[in-house]
């Protein structure tokens, strides 16, 4: 399927300044007194306008977007449905806060989340306004349910920025540094990492982090397992097939919380409504947000519903949490992801995108592994002949792509990991172009 909407703004890459432009180079020198200096850009360009697969700047130019905001413009920026619904929505009421005077476009969004998300059980949902605080309270959830308070996570793993997700995401420098003490009670595992495993099957690895949480935390005071089905800014490490049923199946034997995170994830981004889907793993508990609501905040945990109404009235909550805005475009954001069957798209692009990637590693040989499904995809770079990680090189790649008008994104903890989000939106040119780009910069950064 090639997508065939419209765009108010050029649909094909267009460079009329230098990268970046003058007005972004102005716009970046107000940051400077105006923004506190943790808070860092990829590219340094400022946004103006986006629509679909492209984005344009304060200066004219037009990128190809294969980055989505992270994982975030999955139906495309501006999707018009999004775009119809929150206007529709904000001509009525902007917030009433859903613990106060609730609406009904909170329980839609609550109860397709319970029909989709994996398993036929009987669920609950619960919303909230970012990955990171639907992760925190899922390990509410689960310690409230279980009586128990260990966590285990994975290698190479990110699940946010708040103090206890701190905690849980593997990588130091730049979420973790300077940032402690952290939250106790949460311990790490090794993660079924095929290209760096040496050939461990994915039932060897599960066996391996299973004997390591048995003798370090100890199944009677683990609360939960949380692991994203494939791994997000740890590198779009997909594990070994195998290695998510046996983890679910011995969480399951042993009355210990097994939490999805699919933050990245979910919403047809790997060619599955949900990556769980993938090897018909059921969580007990889920974590979604990026993708649910074509850019504004939101997010959720849907899961048992023993385990769901095992909290306290009032324990779980927050202000902003499951907006009237935000659940409008959700909704429109699953209806768009049917309407124009955006599960096969991703599977197409990943066709597209894999092959276009075999290609240049056929004539490459620092492109190391290819790896990921759907619109999830990244390539781990190395050094030439080796497993020795070429983090340089993939700041080479990426900044040749962003100088030439493509929106390209790294990863990994070696930080050697070039990742590819295109919005499920972008036309099969676009993509093309945008990967005639990557392909250049992988030339003229001196292939071996």
């Amino acid at each position: 399927m090639t997508s065939t909407r419209t765009s108010p703004i050029a649909t094909a890459r267009r460079l009329v300044t230098e990268i970046p432009g003058p007005r972004s180079r102005e716009l970046a020198a107000r940051k400077l007194d105006a923004v506190a200096g943790g808070v860092g850009t990829t590219l340094p360009v400022y946004a103006s306008a986006a629509h679909g697969g492209v984005l344009e700047d304060v200066d004219g130019n037009v990128f190809i977007d294969l980055g989505s905001g992270i994982a975030v413009t999955t139906v495309g920026s501006s999707a018009p449905r999004v775009v119809e619904a929150v206007t529709d929505q904000a001509g009525r009421f902007t917030h009433t806060c859903f613990m106060v005077t609730p609406y009904e476009s909170y329980l839609e969004v609550a109860e397709r989340l319970n029909r989709l998300t994996p398993g036929d059980h009987d669920k609950r949902t619960a919303l909230f306004n970012s990955g990171a605080e639907a992760v925190e309270n899922a390990v509410k959830i689960a310690r409230s349910a279980t009586g128990r308070q260990a966590v285990v996570v994975f290698d190479h793993a990110y699940h946010g920025r708040t103090t206890l997700t701190m905690a849980m995401t593997a990588k130091s420098v730049p979420y973790k540094h300077g940032f402690g003490p952290f939250a106790p009670e949460v311990y790490r595992a090794p993660l079924s990492y095929a290209y760096r495993d040496g050939g461990l099957s994915g039932a060897e690895a599960a066996a391996r982090a299973i004997d390591q949480i048995e003798k370090q935390v100890g199944a009677t005071n683990l609360a939960a397992v949380v692991i994203e089905p494939i791994q997000g800014e740890g590198g779009f490490i997909v594990p070994a097939p195998g290695f998510l049923p046996a983890l679910a199946e011995w969480c399951r034997a042993n009355g210990v919380a097994f939490v999805a995170d699919e933050v990245q994830t979910g919403f047809a981004r790997t060619g599955d409504m949900f990556a769980s889907d993938h090897e018909g793993v059921v969580p007990d508990l889920i974590v979604t947000a990026k993708g649910i609501a074509g850019g504004l905040p939101l997010s959720a945990v849907t899961g048992r519903a023993d385990l769901m109404d095992a909290v306290h009235p009032g324990g779980l909550g927050g202000t902003y949490g499951g907006n009237p805005l935000a659940c409008a475009a959700a909704l429109a954001v699953m209806d768009t992801i049917a309407d124009e069957k955006l599960v096969e798209r991703a599977r197409r692009i990943e066709e597209v995108v894999k092959a276009r990637l075999r290609s240049i590693q056929e004539k490459d040989d620092r492109v190391g592994d290819i790896r990921g499904r759907g619109a999830m995809i990244a390539v781990e770079l190395v050094e030439p002949g080796s497993m020795t990680p070429a983090p340089a090189l993939a700041k080479a790649v990426a900044t040749y792509a962003h100088r030439e008008g493509v929106i390209v994104l790294t990863c990994g903890t070696y930080g050697n990991v070039l990742r590819f989000l295109p919005p499920l939106a972008i036309s099969d040119a676009e993509l093309g172009e945008a990967f005639d780009v990557v392909e250049d910069a992988f030339a003229t950064s001196g292939a071996s």
